[in-house]
């Protein structure tokens, strides 16, 4: 692939890596203070195209690492992207 597309890209997946984990923040402050809260499927959704800030946002926020399903789920995504990457990447 062209390496401006990597140039390009890098920076897209830092802010939606920094994004899902403090989306993952938010959920916990507003679990906390009886909020409105971010459903599962939009936090898992948003895991699959940003696991690595959705690990980050579980173990920085201590949110949803008693819950199964993303306890199993996020770390499998990590797994899958980094696969992916290492694919994509020459």
């Amino acid at each position: 692939m062209n390496s401006t597309f990597f140039d390009l890209s890098a920076p897209v997946v830092v802010i939606v890596n920094v994004f899902v984990c403090l989306l993952y923040g938010f959920d916990k402050w507003q679990a906390r203070r009886e909020g409105w809260r971010v459903s599962e499927g939009t936090l898992l959704f948003s895991a699959f195209f940003a696991p690595f800030g959705a690990v980050s946002g579980m173990i920085l926020f201590r949110h949803k690492i008693r819950k199964a399903k993303f306890f199993i789920a996020v770390p499998f995504f990590v797994v899958l992207q980094g696969i992916l990457i290492f694919i994509i990447l020459p």
